[in-house]
């Protein structure tokens, strides 16, 4: 049985650390340890969690994994930082969620190797070790058994990736489908999806639309009705949706349907089957919109 440790700091996400422990207790073969320098460990959620300050003897097939916590929070001794790196000089894999990253930075284990974090921390991650390849937009990175993930749920997906490589794929599906995970995403993901990246602006109305929009981006949708459900005209509706999102309903429409069957794609799906899956008649007009993305 392999041990999985996690390491905390004060501020903890408790995110971060849940959803990696919830796939690794559900996972067979694994027996989870909780670390920190000191306990209890406050949470940035409120709640306080016990952990052990001695640590267990570790073996080659045990995983480190450090969750990310609270910004300006996340300082571990130097002991602790030399645990972490004498653990994969002998040979084990040392995992980061989001802001966790840094900790591995700090044990000399980015130095020339790919990571990630989340959207918000990668320049910062980027600026204290610039000698780290930090892979923007992603959900995890793995490289030379480091393995780096981005914010919050995207721990779930570092977990399963890890269950796959040692379990095989069919088990890190049984363990999504306990946990009632859609789908264990690949890592070259984005970290956030169109839906997300076009939703921060204020317009109510563009807001309604998108709304209609993402509930059925695989049917025809009309111009004219979606401005009828706002309330305003099709020029002005499209005057509106623009401004607020870079693109008119059609493309964010379009948008939507790339992605779903890029992730279809990814999981096995011709490019066919995936076209006719999200509304496409043929995949002629997905090879052309997936061709445009990758040319932009």
């Amino acid at each position: 049985m392999s041990r999985v440790v996690f390491v905390l700091t004060p501020q903890v996400h408790l995110l971060d650390l849940a959803g990696p422990a919830q796939v690794f207790s559900t996972a067979p073969g694994y027996h989870l340890d909780y670390v920190a320098e000191s306990s209890p460990v406050p949470t940035w959620q409120g709640i306080a969690l016990q952990a052990s300050p001695s640590w267990p003897v570790l073996a080659v097939d045990d995983l480190l994994v450090v969750p990310g916590w609270r910004d300006g929070y996340g300082f571990f001794e130097p002991a602790t930082i030399a645990r972490i790196a004498a653990h994969h000089a002998a040979g084990g894999t040392v995992a980061s969620v989001c802001a966790g990253a840094d900790a591995l930075g700090r044990a000399g284990l980015l130095d020339g190797r790919r990571c990630t974090t989340h959207h918000d921390l990668q320049d910062r991650l980027a600026r204290r070790y610039p000698r780290a390849a930090v892979v923007r937009d992603v959900l995890y990175v793995a490289d030379d058994r480091v393995v780096t993930s981005a914010g919050i749920a995207s721990g779930i997906d570092l977990a399963l990736h890890l269950v796959s490589l040692r379990h095989g794929p069919a088990v890190a599906a049984r363990v999504a489908r306990e946990m009632v995970v859609y789908a264990r995403r690949n890592g070259d993901s984005r970290q956030e999806s169109a839906m997300l990246r076009h939703r921060g602006h204020l317009s109510d109305v563009v807001h309604r639309v998108q709304d209609r929009i993402d509930g059925s981006y695989a049917e025809p949708l009309r111009l004219a009705a979606l401005a009828t459900e706002a309330g305003v005209s099709e020029r002005t509706l499209t005057r509106l949706f623009t401004a607020a999102t870079g693109r008119t309903p059609l493309q964010y429409q379009q948008l939507l349907r790339v992605e779903r069957a890029d992730h279809l794609i990814g999981h096995g799906s011709t490019v066919e089957a995936a076209a006719r899956a999200v509304g496409f008649g043929d995949a002629r007009m997905l090879r052309r919109l997936r061709a445009r993305s990758v040319a932009a």
